[in-house]
């Protein structure tokens, strides 16, 4: 058990596995955006006539794992947050039916080279965000990612760049294949929970679906990211303004990444943060969010 919740912590991207409040954002109504068949559950938060951030999750994470905190600071900020859950997460629909790929073997075949099989890709996943913008009104948005949310936040701002205001990408990566490999305790982790078949951990998949983290939809979401492959040529493409953070001790997706990511957006700002890993622990929080409502004050849609 010790091990899953280590792993929860590395992959949430947020304080939310923690004790950290979600009872603000579970208090607000739901809604339901259609993206070529598939339902995204999305939440707003703040006034109506207020700029956008949407706020894209990580790997197996719903909404609520942003936490009260983060959502609440951006919103006291004077912006409107739209939360999604993405794909195989929250109250989205989920890609059960399709089964589990055999982790071992797909990655054995994306090592030689081969693809990989998987019911979606990242590309998808942007798709959906942009179906909640549609169904919302929103022209355009600052776009904020974690983890795999940045890879998401990545495609769209480089896809649809008319729709984005701003792109922050937070502990993420462009996929490049030259870049530094995660830990091999980090690596073991993620294995062991996109592998684990929860017949014998129950009451633990329980527990993590009740904070907000999917651990059936990691194997499906890796198998995106993996077939999706290296974005470095469409990330070099984004025009948006960016800013990239990362922790120093980020185990997982090494800052090495950030560092590429910032290197290939022309203009963009790399923050790295001491004392932060796969994280966003509460003493750096008050850091991360004065980049952000900095960088976004910096970018205003036009009109305001």
């Amino acid at each position: 058990m010790a091990k899953i919740l280590l792993m929860i912590c590395m992959l949430a991207s947020s304080l939310a596995f923690g004790e950290y409040s979600r009872v603000y954002m579970d208090s607000q109504a739901s809604f339901v955006s259609d993206s070529k068949g598939v339902s995204i559950a999305y939440k707003t938060l703040g006034q109506a006539d207020a700029e956008v951030v949407v706020l894209v999750m990580g790997l197996g994470a719903s909404h609520s794992l942003w936490g009260d905190t983060f959502v609440q600071s951006i919103v006291s900020a004077g912006y409107r947050v739209v939360l999604i859950d993405n794909r195989d997460t929250g109250a989205s629909s989920r890609f059960d039916e399709w089964g589990k790929p055999v982790l071992w073997w797909e990655l054995l075949k994306n090592q030689l080279g081969f693809g990989v099989n998987a019911p979606y890709l990242l590309d998808d996943m942007a798709a959906d965000v942009v179906s909640v913008m549609d169904t919302l009104e929103i022209d355009r948005a600052h776009i904020v990612g974690a983890s795999m949310g940045g890879m998401i936040a990545q495609i769209v701002a480089a896809d649809y760049p008319q729709r984005t205001q701003s792109l922050i990408s937070i502990m993420s990566t462009t996929g490049a294949p030259h870049l530094p490999p995660p830990s091999s305790e980090s690596s073991n982790l993620l294995k062991n929970i996109a592998s684990n078949d929860n017949d014998e951990n129950d009451s633990v998949a329980a527990a993590m679906t009740l904070r907000g983290f999917y651990p059936e939809a990691v194997p499906r979401q890796l198998m995106a990211i993996l077939k999706t492959g290296d974005r470095t040529v469409r990330v070099k493409t984004i025009e948006a303004p960016t800013l990239v953070l990362h922790g120093a001790d980020d185990t997982l997706i090494p800052p090495a990444h950030g560092q590429h990511t910032t290197d290939t957006i022309t203009g963009s700002k790399f923050v790295i943060f001491e004392g932060m890993g796969h994280d966003m622990p509460e003493a750096v929080m008050p850091k991360i969010l004065a980049e952000m409502t900095a960088h976004m004050a910096l970018w205003p849609v036009a009109g305001d």
